[in-house]
């Protein structure tokens, strides 16, 4: 499991994978990642102090990720990146969190007192597919509510039982109301969702233009940013 990496060339920065405790929300029907999630405070608080200190501040920016959002990151992890974007003079940080913690991202933002991109995992502005089939417990009413809060939000694209156009609609939204976004090509992993490869490959033809946006960055595979692996 790689836990820090650089971003090169798009969006410079240096990306960490820290453990935090076990997702709030939890129900995603797609995702494994919570597998990485942990109870033992003592011992995530180690391992991510481990990884923090790897830090450079070399590009000024820091992306924060965990498996699920930055508010399940413990009291003394977060004491502790306020003292690395202090120490190496950080001037942006990225965190994820999820749509449940809408109302609460000022409060991250006054404890760390620099700009902050919350990235939010949207999946697809289809409700049904997002709620109902992957569960994600994000109910909005259209995507200029989601952007009253997030700048930033993640797609996926790939799973069976997507459509193009639900992806059409999503790179749409995604283009048309927000400043930063992250499309994730779906992996296939320990839960039973499959892998579309037609829908991919068709994707793959009709949107690989947004690779040269500077603002849009698609995981084709989701190690690309370098972290992340086998739990």
């Amino acid at each position: 499991m790689e836990r820090y990496s650089e971003v090169k060339g798009k969006n410079e920065r240096e990306i960490v994978l820290l453990k935090a405790f076990p997702c709030k929300w939890g129900r995603c029907t797609f995702c494994d990642y919570i597998l990485d999630n942990d109870v033992d405070e003592k011992k995530m608080v180690k391992i991510n102090k481990q990884i923090l200190d790897k830090v450079t501040g070399e590009y000024g920016v820091l992306e924060i990720i965990n498996s699920g959002s930055c508010f399940e990151l413990s009291k003394e992890t977060l004491n502790y990146i306020k003292k690395i974007v202090e120490d190496k003079k950080i001037k942006k940080l990225f965190f994820e969190s999820h749509w449940i913690y809408k109302n609460r991202l000022q409060e991250m933002r006054e404890f760390f007192n620099i700009p902050i991109v919350f990235k939010c995992g949207i999946e697809t502005f289809d409700d049904y597919f997002r709620n109902e089939v992957l569960k994600k417990g994000a109910k909005f009413s259209s995507p200029e509510e989601v952007a009253k809060y997030f700048k930033s939000i993640c797609l996926m694209v790939g799973i069976k039982g997507q459509t193009k156009e639900m992806i059409k609609k999503d790179m749409e939204y995604l283009q048309k109301y927000f400043e930063r976004g992250c499309i994730n090509i779906y992996i296939e992993n320990t839960t039973h969702f499959k892998r579309d490869e037609e829908l991919i490959n068709w994707f793959k033809e009709e949107y690989s233009y947004l690779d040269k946006n500077e603002n849009i960055e698609i995981l084709w595979n989701n190690t690309d940013f370098g972290v992340g692996g086998e739990i």
